[in-house]
């Protein structure tokens, strides 16, 4: 009989919820929308987490994540505050208040009017600016371009002033809105020169020199805080979890609403419990999934790296007709030469570790010391300008390199990591071998920053 009665009980439910359906149907879309919400902050926050920081030195193409400060060559200067920044916004707000009659009708039902008086605060002008800015930490620097970024400044200025002080009329405008009470508020944000910055975006090839430059990828997070990490990751988490309790809540509100109109409360404890479950239990299906996507993700990024490195290795072995054909009539010259670029013609492509080919090695460097060996070899103008070219090359490699060793690192970790090595082990997935090779030359870019 219970098992009848609870059947009823549902039955009735079912049609009420078609005959009123607005009460239901605003708790289940609210709750719908706070699922959404929830696993979209933590599917960011895993991605901040799968993310390695890199170092300015070591970035290449792909999504990168980077700590340093930002500087400048020639800095903005902020319109209130008046400081040295690559980014401010600013605001004024003018604070008003208004009287206004209004008609209501009382507990005998009577028709009322009574004076209301409200106040509040208008925007009354704004602005901003931001420019391109370097990224510099311990190993150098790198350009940002912060145009489409989610930025999140630090306050600098934020004062209010009356009628006849400071920056009312200086940097507000001339006129008033209704109702005004004298009173202007000036707010400030900005991304000062030397603040420290945590920055998510993608890295791409500048076109003027070799190296790389932050900007907004496609459909790819762009994040430039002055926060640091472990804040912007944990205002994720929180708003992910009130998400998810707000969700959880707003659901068996919708069918207490149903239980109400049925007059039957005995059951609803039962039924508010059942929405509860089956709201967590699609959290749980949608973490698992994001998980999931999180691990392929990492996987796909290991093998970009490992083919980035493949086009530089070809890009280098294709110097090589050059090379060889500038060194005929140097007979001299030429064995010993040929010997060091053969290893770059067996290079042709990349070889994992543990598996068979030849040797990963750059050569920049002992080429560079046959030319001092042999100093009529620098008044060869072609030469020197393929050495030059090998030598952006090998540039080229060491950053591909550096970027494939990090995200196989975090890769690695992940799948050693419970819950995702379960995940992991369920698609068969595997830890990417490590590339450790001989030191490449990098050239440093020439920067004039502003002290």
């Amino acid at each position: 009989m219970g098992e009848l009665d609870a059947v009823a009980d549902f039955g009735l439910a079912v049609e009420i919820m078609m005959i009123k359906p607005a009460g239901p149907l605003i708790g289940a879309g609210a709750s719908l929308l706070c699922l959404w919400f929830s696993l979209r902050q933590r599917r960011r926050q895993r991605l901040l987490h799968d993310l390695p920081t890199s170092k300015t030195q070591g970035v290449f193409i792909g999504l990168v994540e980077l700590k340093g400060t930002a500087e400048s060559e020639v800095p903005l200067t902020s319109y209130l505050a008046q400081q040295s920044c690559v980014y401010f916004s600013w605001e004024v707000e003018e604070h008003w208040r208004r009287t206004r009659t209004e008609t209501y009708t009382d507990s005998k039902g009577h028709s009322q009017t009574r004076t209301v008086t409200e106040t509040g605060w208008e925007t009354v002008a704004k602005g901003g600016e931001e420019q391109a800015f370097y990224l510099r930490d311990d190993t150098g620097e790198v350009l940002v371009r912060p145009e489409g970024a989610k930025v999140e400044p630090l306050r600098i200025f934020n004062q209010s002033y009356d009628r006849g002080e400071g920056l009312y009329y200086l940097k507000g405008p001339e006129g008033a809105v209704n109702g005004s009470t004298g009173t202007r508020r000036f707010s400030e944000h900005a991304v000062t020169l030397h603040a420290p910055i945590y920055l998510i975006g993608t890295a791409r090839e500048r076109n003027d020199v070799v190296a790389p430059e932050i900007a907004k990828g496609e459909g790819e997070e762009f994040i430039l805080s002055c926060r640091s990490e472990e804040a912007v990751t944990r205002g994720m988490a929180w708003g992910s979890w009130l998400a998810w309790l707000g969700g959880l809540v707003a659901l068996p509100a919708g069918v207490f609403a149903v239980f109400e109109e049925a007059q039957r409360p005995d059951d609803l404890p039962i039924f508010c419990a059942g929405a509860a479950v089956i709201f967590c239990a699609a959290w749980g299906l949608g973490w698992v999934w994001i998980v999931h996507d999180s691990l392929i993700g990492l996987r796909e990024r290991v093998r970009r790296g490992w083919s980035l490195i493949e086009v530089e290795l070809k890009r280098r072995h294709d110097l090589l007709p050059g090379i060889i054909a500038t060194l005929s009539g140097l007979g001299r010259h030429e064995k010993e030469l040929q010997s060091v670029l053969a290893a770059v013609r067996a290079q042709a492509t990349a070889t994992k570790p543990g598996q068979p080919g030849p040797e990963f090695t750059g050569v920049a460097a002992e080429v560079r010391v046959v030319v001092e060996r042999y100093p009529e070899l620098k008044a060869q103008e072609g030469f020197a300008a393929l050495h030059r070219e090998l030598v952006t090359t090998e540039q080229r490699i060491a950053l591909a390199r550096g970027y494939y060793n990090d995200i196989a690192t975090n890769y690695a970790t992940r799948l050693e990591s419970i819950p995702d090595c379960l995940v992991g082990n369920l698609r068969g997935l595997k830890p990417e071998p490590l590339l450790v090779a001989a030191e490449f030359e990098r050239a440093s870019v020439p920067v004039r920053l502003a002290g």
